[in-house]
């Protein structure tokens, strides 16, 4: 069957609920992806950064083959012997005590506010069922319940009411509006280092290490989402190492599975994790011995391939390059690292159009809040490429 064929049957079976651009893919490789009919392109999106590593890297092919031929699921019952080798590395890795595996980004989103309020029961001495947590305008961290209920996107919230309470909304980078906002009851303050859903929105520099020493001084978890920042893709392994900042929880996911697998993680102290007790909380999938192999070697890969170093001078070049164009249609370019924005005047037309000629010249891209075009390919790309990427974007963005 063809693209056609294929289109007409996900529309005709498959529910409703993404727009995709009409490319059917059917391999990929490193960089490149190619469609049913063999057509090449230039992936710009890397699956919304989950394939930070590339399409099917070797290694993780080899890993995914040998783990799957040997165990791949005992669920919590019972210990496996690759869980805590992951909960080893992560933790000796990005410095914290323990680590509690889920399997996507919501669910880690989910699992740490739960800790969070545990927390503010057990160890802040906040009344029951009045613990509060605040998050920010734009937010995007995930489609449960619960998650949209601090959603301040209409298109994620309208017909999913009533809402879960508990949760405060204040503007993005806005140090004054935290502080106003916390109260004895407040038990975290829920943050994007960098707002990627949203638009690639950075916050005023120094925003995140005020923001901890307010979270600080008040008694209140600082809780950083780097489900898309995070393993590498801003240029540094996570988005607040950029000011020193260690949050009291991370939350990490998407390329902790190299694309092969649905992986994530949560990460905190002995103090915050510890308030769970077994049967308190948990997953059958969540720290499988499959997904725990796969989130071993992705790691390696970002540290040993220097992933987030490439990112770093790489997204230096490319922003630089991107922001001397000159199209009538662009308003701001902004971004860190591989993860770049590239926001439209509202008269140009919506950004969907421009990610659809950009496929047609063989680059894949997406639109995000309608009037930006968001740029985040794989982190093993080489310059060449880039540079080849930048003169399709300059020829659609000046041409049309």
């Amino acid at each position: 069957m063809d693209s056609k064929d294929l289109i007409t049957i996900e529309d005709l079976y498959g529910a409703h609920n993404y727009h995709p651009l009409d490319v059917v893919i059917s391999r990929a490789k490193g960089i490149w992806a190619y469609d049913v009919e063999g057509r090449k392109y230039l992936d710009f999106l890397s699956a919304y950064s989950a394939v930070n590593q590339g399409h099917c890297h070797p290694r993780l092919a080899q890993v995914v083959s040998r783990q799957a031929r040997t165990l791949t699921l005992t669920s919590r019952a019972f210990r496996n012997d690759q869980w805590p080798m992951l909960a080893k590395e992560l933790a000796e890795l990005l410095g914290y005590d323990l680590v509690l595996p889920m399997n996507s980004g919501a669910e880690a989103v989910e699992t740490a506010v739960k800790a969070a309020r545990k927390w503010a029961y057990q160890v802040k001495g906040v009344p029951q069922d009045q613990a509060e947590t605040i998050a920010c305008t734009n937010n995007f961290h995930g489609r449960t319940i619960t998650i949209i209920s601090f959603s301040t996107e209409p298109l994620y919230r309208n017909d999913y009411g009533p809402f879960t309470p508990g949760f405060k909304i204040i503007p993005f980078g806005d140090v004054d509006a935290l502080e106003k906002a916390i109260t004895p009851a407040t038990a975290a303050f829920l943050v994007e280092p960098i707002q990627a859903e949203a638009g690639i929105l950075i916050p005023p520099d120094g925003y995140l290490k005020q923001a901890k020493e307010v979270c600080e001084r008040n008694r209140v978890l600082m809780i950083a989402d780097e489900i898309q920042t995070g393993l590498g893709r801003v240029g540094k392994l996570l988005a607040c190492d950029y000011e020193s900042v260690r949050p009291d929880m991370v939350v990490i996911g998407k390329s902790l599975g190299g694309g092969y697998y649905p992986v994530s993680a949560v990460l905190s102290t002995r103090d915050v994790l510890g308030v769970f007790k077994p049967g308190e909380h948990g997953s059958t999938f969540g720290g499988n011995p499959l997904a725990c192999a796969v989130a071993r070697e992705a790691l390696r890969i970002i540290q040993e391939e220097k992933l987030a170093e490439r990112a770093a001078a790489l997204g230096e070049s490319f922003l630089a390059k991107l922001k001397s164009l000159r199209s009538r249609h662009v308003k701001e370019v902004r971004g860190r690292g591989l993860l770049i924005g590239v926001e439209l005047y509202p008269e140009a037309g919506g950004a969907r159009r421009f990610c659809e000629e950009l496929q047609k010249e063989g680059l894949l891209c997406k639109e995000t809040h309608e009037n930006v075009i968001r740029f985040a390919p794989p982190l093993v790309i080489a310059k060449p490429d880039i540079d080849w990427a930048i003169e399709k974007i300059e020829q659609v963005l000046t041409g049309k």
